[in-house]
């Protein structure tokens, strides 16, 4: 039976500004000077917090802004055993940009799950969010590019084919849970797509052992894998690519021509959520691509500075965007979060708020208000 899935016109990726008193208790947390659950007072509070901006702000889907993380891509480092702390280098581009050595953690040994993904998570929005809420997971292969180390990770998983299938496993089974707890949308993030358009993003990860001429194939076939229990249920499947997203930095450029036909006609999700606001992400003519029915979340308002984006702009590029898809099946977000790690991009959470009001107000012009 298929389920009518609602279309949230004035979206946003997820995470979101980390307050202050956040940031300074994650921080003792991790130095042994406060408890578990004082974190998690903490956090509590900072969502309850968040969840009313985003009220305030009109925005149609609400997140926990990705609060209990310390970035979008550690949710399952926390609730696994088997990874060790790392180093890894980085291509960042853009202010402060250049090769940089950042602290990561790769697999060391056999996965063994603590806890669930987003259990946490999940329950919390479903006592407290004013709204229709998401759950964003990190794709599959975005572990099996950053946590696989020859010489570690392949004394328990020899090919990072074996750990690609473990990890969908883990991810497969948490959407199962989250669809069996009613949420409403689940999200996954896969800038790995994305940075296989980069010809120079492409050697640098080439030489990290990665074999980029399959990898789209690859990360398609994984989403797909853990998205599929949410294929007959209300649930919507969502899939959000952008090029890297770090204090204002991205990792790649290009458009989307190169991996626009396999990406949208295989790619089994009810809503793309492509990064689109600016030339590297190029124009719209790859989404002549997307089938019918299918949703397009235009991520055309940027996180990565405070400049408030032209409505008379964003206005035009919506009616660009649907010389290619139909507008009623279009929507409108930022391109990415605002906090993708808990530094955050350089705005101040009142920039945040006049992003978030500008994409409800821009929406609300074009679709009308939501009804409720």
């Amino acid at each position: 039976m298929q389920h009518a899935k609602p279309s949230f016109r004035a979206d946003h990726i997820g995470s979101l500004l980390r307050p202050p008193q956040l940031l300074t208790a994650r921080a003792q947390y991790a130095e042994g000077r406060i408890s578990g659950e004082e974190l998690r007072r903490v956090e509590d509070q900072a969502i309850l917090a968040v969840l009313d901006v985003q009220r305030q702000s009109g925005i149609h889907i609400y997140s926990d802004g990705e609060y209990r993380r310390h970035s979008w891509l550690t949710a399952m480092n926390d609730a696994l055993d088997g990874f060790v702390p790392e180093h890894m280098l980085v291509p960042w581009q853009g202010p402060g940009g250049g090769m940089t050595k950042i602290s990561s953690q790769v697999v060391g040994g056999k996965l063994r799950q603590k806890r669930r993904l987003h259990g946490h998570e999940s329950t919390f929005l479903r006592d407290h969010a004013p709204g229709p809420f998401k759950i964003t997971l990190a794709s599959v292969m975005m572990y099996v590019g950053q946590a696989y180390k020859p010489g570690v990770t392949d004394k328990s998983y020899p090919t990072r084919a074996e750990l690609r299938a473990e990890l969908i496993d883990i991810v497969r089974n948490e959407v199962r849970r989250l669809v069996e707890e009613g949420v409403p949308y689940i999200q996954i993030d896969d800038p790995s797509l994305t940075f296989s358009v980069d010809e120079q993003l492409r050697e640098f990860l080439r030489g990290q052992g990665l074999d980029m001429d399959h990898w789209v194939d690859e990360a398609i076939a994984a989403d797909n894998a853990c998205l599929e229990p949410a294929a007959h249920s209300p649930s919507i499947r969502a899939l959000h690519l952008c090029r890297g997203n770090s204090q204002g930095r991205w990792l790649a450029n290009g458009g989307y021509e190169p991996i626009a036909e396999r990406l949208f006609n295989l790619v089994q999700a009810d809503r793309f959520l492509p990064e689109s606001d600016s030339e590297r992400a190029g124009g719209f003519e790859p989404l002549r691509f997307v089938p019918r029915g299918k949703t397009v979340v235009l991520g055309l308002v940027s996180t990565k500075s405070k400049e408030l984006e032209s409505q008379d702009d964003l206005l035009r590029r919506i009616e660009e965007a649907s010389k290619y898809v139909p507008v009623e099946h279009l929507a409108l977000s930022p391109q990415c979060g605002f906090a993708t790690v808990s530094v955050g991009n350089p705005l101040t959470q009142d920039d945040q708020r006049r992003k978030l009001q500008l994409v409800v107000e821009t929406a609300e012009k074009v679709w009308g208000r939501p009804l409720e």
